[in-house]
């Protein structure tokens, strides 16, 4: 959901590079996972602020700039149950990682490595395995106009779009 960028201030606080739809949907966790060298550890939120320099959060524990800095540059997490359902034709990114890719004519693209964001719209990254054996990725517009049908529970998306596209 978001990662820290760099320590803010003299006082513990860090900055977020923010990976959500809104700046503030963080706010609503008193809890986040960061991970570490050991894995995903549990850290409460003390403080959340949006402010024209960015995102920037006070963690318990980080009290001056040393400790900020010990951060380091973390993914920030919380768990998927916690997010709740996705509005009608709105989706998590999480949700649709893994999922298999198909055109309309049948054809098996790849599975969903990740999706980024360019701007314009999301994009997915699908990774495929080519006939020799060799792992290509093909990127596909998550635009109206391409994606014909999410189906979340078969973890499939179906798209308008042809493997001739790679």
């Amino acid at each position: 959901m978001a990662r820290i960028a760099a320590p803010f201030g003299i006082k513990g606080w860090v900055k977020l590079q923010v990976f959500t739809e809104f700046a503030d949907s963080l706010d609503e966790f008193p809890v986040w996972y960061l991970q570490g060298p050991q894995g995903w550890q549990e850290i409460e939120v003390e403080d959340y602020a949006v402010n024209a320099k960015g995102v920037v959060a006070k963690l318990k524990g980080s009290d001056d700039r040393t400790a900020a800095e010990k951060l380091g540059k973390r993914e920030v997490a919380v768990p998927r149950e916690w997010l709740g359902d996705a509005g009608e034709n709105e989706f998590f990114w999480v949700d649709l990682i893994g999922s298999e890719v198909v055109n309309t004519a049948g054809q098996k693209l790849g599975r969903i490595l990740t999706l980024m964001e360019t701007g314009a719209n999301d994009v997915l990254v699908v990774q495929q395995t080519t006939e020799m054996g060799v792992e290509e990725q093909m990127l596909i517009p998550f635009v109206g106009d391409v994606i014909v049908k999410v189906d979340r529970d078969a973890k499939q998306v179906t798209v308008d779009w042809s493997g001739e596209y790679a």
